[in-house]
């Protein structure tokens, strides 16, 4: 029964993933999604309670793996506190600037007043990935690496830090891809800004 339930999930983000990307989301409707894998409306509000939510899903499903990847790598017990948040910056800018997760972003400021995908965005994406890297700093800052401080704040700031340089650019257009160099630098400058203000002296 399991996987029966897993496969029919599967299905409706499949068809989902066909009417967004024919007719965007705005036009897209559950009816049509619904439509198209058959069954009850009834169903398919069960395993999706609004079409904000099915859209989270459908472009983050294989992206939210590899953030939650990311962030459960980080060694609280690490001797180089520097060099575990470099390779943490390193792994995370290019999942964060590829291109469903630009499209994501873009389509939560678009629908801005419109629906609650923000919300949803930032409730299924970010506040989880705010709460794991607290806890990372927070073992941190026990341990005396960091200076004792509030660690959610300090996740927030570590976190706008390594997108400050590139966020603006890459959501308006300006820069359309990330090469590797160019992500170094700018993880090196954000670790370095971070740890000045953080690092127990």
């Amino acid at each position: 029964m399991k996987t029966k339930t897993e496969a029919k999930r599967q299905a409706i983000l499949k068809a989902a993933a066909d009417v967004f990307r024919e007719v965007g989301f705005e036009r897209a409707s559950m009816s049509e999604i619904n439509a198209r894998i058959g069954g009850s409306k009834a169903t398919l509000y069960n395993y999706f309670p609004s079409k904000e939510k099915l859209f989270f899903e459908v472009m983050y499903q294989a992206k939210e793996l590899e953030l939650v990847k990311i962030t459960a790598a980080l060694n609280p017990d690490t001797d180089d506190l520097k060099q575990e948040l470099l390779h943490f910056g390193k792994k995370l800018l290019p999942v964060l600037y590829s291109p469903d997760a630009i499209a994501i972003r873009r389509l939560a400021i678009a629908e801005l007043g419109h629906s609650d995908i923000g919300k949803v965005v930032f409730e299924g994406s970010t506040a989880p990935m705010e709460k794991q890297v607290a806890e990372f700093l927070n073992k941190a800052m026990k341990r005396g690496v960091l200076r004792t401080t509030d660690a959610k704040t300090a996740a927030v700031h570590l976190l706008s830090l390594l997108e400050s340089e590139l966020l603006q650019r890459v959501l308006l257009g300006v820069m359309d891809s990330l090469k590797p160099e160019a992500v170094k630098g700018v993880v090196r400058r954000a670790v370095e800004v971070f740890l000045s203000g953080y690092q127990r002296r």
